[in-house]
């Protein structure tokens, strides 16, 4: 059942592709630095659809595992998963609303060239950070190396991030797509990665 939850969240991330694309960002808290302007920037409909999404797919997960562990007469340890997958979903949206940024980076000048940790946190504190570390969750729970070794790599490709320099001079609305894809693509690469070897697993 690996593959449940990776083509779930593959779809939730594509998912999100709209609405950014459709969404109003609101921008505020602006100051003036040293070669531009620091902002806080909140885009409510792509960060509500995160959320509502998130929650509606583990409940998808939980219901998935539950009813293939009913079938098989075995206890699912899905719960803790699925807790621990909508708090990591509530996280970067309480993080973002309340401008965490400014948090974590005291000085205006600093966010406007962060350094390449502070650019990791920040990836880590958003959706797909989180979508990363349930998955490390669900592979300590599972005993699954393989799947330990899958979010281990997801996680590099949100991170560094990974995304083959593709629109990397994208603006605006499209600025968030590349890696919306890349990621996306890696989890529902994953979760057909994963079904094949539970289908060549099962006797013939």
């Amino acid at each position: 059942m690996t593959w449940l939850p990776l083509l779930v969240l593959a779809l939730v991330t594509f998912g999100a592709i709209p609405a950014y694309q459709y969404g109003h960002p609101v921008v505020s808290n602006c100051k003036t630095v040293d070669g531009g302007q620091v902002c806080k920037v909140w885009e409510p409909a792509a960060q509500f659809y995160w959320l509502a999404a998130a929650v509606l797919a583990y409940a998808v997960i939980a219901g998935g595992y539950l009813r293939v562990a009913r079938a098989r007469g075995v206890d699912a340890r899905v719960l803790p998963y699925v807790l621990t997958g909508v708090v990591l979903s509530i996280v970067p949206f309480a993080a973002i609303a309340a401008g965490a940024g400014a948090w974590i980076v005291r000085d205006p000048q600093a966010l406007l060239d962060p350094s390449t940790s502070v650019q990791v946190l920040f990836r880590l504190l958003t959706p797909t950070g989180a979508i990363g570390l349930a998955l490390l969750v669900l592979a300590w729970l599972e005993r699954h190396v393989a799947l330990l070794l899958f979010a281990l790599g997801y996680l590099a490709v949100v991170l560094v991030p990974i995304d083959f320099r593709w629109g990397a001079h994208w603006s605006g609305r499209w600025e968030d797509v590349p890696m919306l894809v890349v990621s996306g693509g890696v989890l529902l690469l994953g979760s057909a990665g994963f079904a094949l070897a539970q289908r060549l697993r099962q006797p013939r």
